[in-house]
């Protein structure tokens, strides 16, 4: 289950989210051009995401939703 998910074709590329992520697995996709002609950002290993939502919080568009596993299911 993916714990963050990125609204690439919002995203601007501005790399925030990049930095702001404690476990480093947030990148900017080189490989792809969203509609804005921006680089968008993406986790790059889910398994490894922590959804502390570091990367939701200081990202200026919006464009992160963090959803946290319920430990009890």
């Amino acid at each position: 289950m993916k714990k963050a998910t990125f609204k690439t074709e919002l995203c601007k590329g501005c790399g925030l989210c990049v930095t702001a992520c404690p476990k480093h697995i947030v990148e900017l996709d080189t490989k792809s051009i969203n509609a804005k002609g921006y680089h968008p950002a993406s986790c790059t290993d889910d398994d490894k995401c922590i959804a502390c939502g570091m990367c939701a919080i200081i990202c200026p568009d919006v464009v992160i939703t963090v959803i946290k596993e319920d430990k009890d299911k």
